[in-house]
């Protein structure tokens, strides 16, 4: 009895013995069935988009939105500055006509250097303005017309500003000025007629006190079509001019600077009748701008949904890593889960949409493609600079924040930044090939545990995988 007892416990022991044997040899054969799923889930990770289409027929809808996207911005930029380009040149040649029209004896100059240095000239400046005024649908070639208020139409204000009070005398060394300044105005009715006599006649209706005159502004407004966007199957628009001269005397220098500025309003025209099928593109433009914001959301959407997803594995990449092999994960390669050009496209979509849906709110501020490459293509080189900025008039405060902020931003990325950059990324990256070609390409740690995966894209494993995942599930189910 006690043989068979020494002998019925050997054969527990070795059935316990096989048991653990079984229990090891599962166990390990799971962790390695973990580790080749691990490496192919990256591998699958970090394939490109006709490689994950091979290897799962999954359809590369991020690739084909970005070249969709990249073909509609180009298409939205481009009619938008041709659109805008006829906005410019009209605004643009409406100036220098009413410059022509208004101004004695003006030429066209490249320099704002026009002046007069005569109190006759100033008065012969002023009424030949309102004489021209008067006389604007007379004499003008283009198809100007005064504002209408009603049944009356707008005025031309002539005002001057100058100090309360100043006598002075360089002579003696002395004057007496009380710094106040004050303002007269006078309006002048196109409908109804003005006497333009001799000079003296005309200091005796409008006297200027040019020891006390600061500045004489004329205001006034015309409007005008824009017939030529017919041509480009586009309805015409309605412009606002408001023009100003001024006579600036502030120094007191006894040279009286003249300038004229011109502000534009765009509107729709209330009642227009064009023979033929045009219609109003501006419709279906706007179509088009919805289209693009359409197209990038559904960008950033896909683009972030890929970096959540990147993150996700990261994660379960790092306790993977640090159960199995009791390791943590570097930062290089914990990075290498977030793709930067991911991150690139999100910012872009979301700048392309507030751009998108700014353009539908605006119809002006673009010149020609060529003039604008030109422009910028001066300002990388730091040409032009002071003349740029010396142009920029404040006319808007708005425009004028913007302008600063984008030629700044500009200025100080392309020239202080991208073209420094370049510079170190080629001196680097030709120090690091040439470490590399004698050294050999170093491999992280990450691309050390992927490279043991040898499937390729179309052997089908990643394919099988997913519909192993799915036979289980449904067996589940049913169960």
């Amino acid at each position: 009895m006690e043989n068979s007892g020494i002998v019925i416990s050997s054969c527990i022991s070795q059935e316990d013995d096989s048991r653990y044997n079984t229990k090891q040899r599962t166990s390990i054969s799971q962790e390695l069935l973990l580790e080749d799923e691990m490496r192919r889930k990256l591998k699958f990770f970090f394939m490109n988009p006709c490689e994950k289409f091979w290897a799962r027929g999954r359809k590369p809808w991020k690739l084909v939105i970005q070249i969709l996207k990249i073909a509609m911005v180009t298409i939205q930029l481009v009619v938008f500055g041709l659109s805008n380009q006829m906005v410019v040149a009209f605004k643009e040649e409406n100036t220098v006509a009413f410059k022509h029209l208004f101004l004695k004896g003006y030429t066209d100059r490249m320099d704002d250097t026009y002046a007069v240095y005569t109190q006759m000239d100033v008065y012969d400046q002023i009424f030949f303005a309102i004489q021209q005024y008067v006389q604007l649908q007379n004499i003008s070639v283009g198809n100007h017309a005064y504002e209408n208020r009603g049944a009356k139409q707008s005025t031309m204000a002539i005002c001057q500003q100058f100090y309360r009070r100043g006598s002075i005398y360089p002579g003696n060394d002395t004057f007496d000025i009380d710094p106040e300044i004050e303002t007269d105005c006078f309006y002048v009715d196109p409908m109804q007629p003005f006497d333009i006599g001799t000079s003296e006649e005309m200091k005796l209706n409008f006297t200027l006190d040019f020891h006390r005159l600061l500045t004489i502004e004329l205001r006034f407004k015309l409007k005008a079509i824009n017939l030529q966007t017919v041509r480009h199957h586009e309805l015409p628009d309605c412009y606002d001019f408001t023009l100003t001269i001024i006579f600036d005397n502030e120094a007191h220098s006894g040279r009286i600077k003249i300038s004229l500025d011109n502000d534009i309003a765009i509107r729709e025209c209330k009642d227009w009748h064009v023979s033929g099928s045009i219609q109003k593109n501006t419709h279906y433009m706007m179509i088009f701008d919805a289209f693009v914001i359409l197209t990038c959301l559904t960008s950033l959407i896909l683009c972030t949904r890929s970096v959540v997803k990147g993150i996700q594995l990261q994660r379960e990449y790092v306790n993977f890593f640090l159960l199995h092999f009791k390791k943590e994960v570097s930062i290089t390669d914990q990075m290498a889960f977030v793709n930067g050009w991911y991150i690139l496209i999100i910012v872009s979509d979301m700048l392309t949409i507030v751009g998108s849906v700014l353009k539908m709110e605006i119809q002006a501020k673009f010149r020609s493609l060529n003039m604008v490459s030109e422009c910028l293509f001066s300002l990388i080189n730091g040409d032009d600079m002071f003349a740029t900025f010396a142009k920029m008039q404040q006319k808007s405060y708005l425009v004028w924040l913007f302008s600063r902020i984008y030629l700044y931003s500009f200025i100080s990325l392309f020239i202080y930044m991208v073209l420094s950059l370049f510079i170190a990324l080629i001196t680097d990256t030709y120090e690091t090939i040439k470490h590399y070609q004698q050294d050999g390409f170093p491999e992280t740690e990450l691309h050390t545990f992927m490279s043991e995966c040898k499937d390729l894209p179309n052997s089908g494993r990643y394919r099988l995988e997913e519909e192993t995942r799915k036979s289980l599930f449904c067996c589940c189910k049913s169960s």
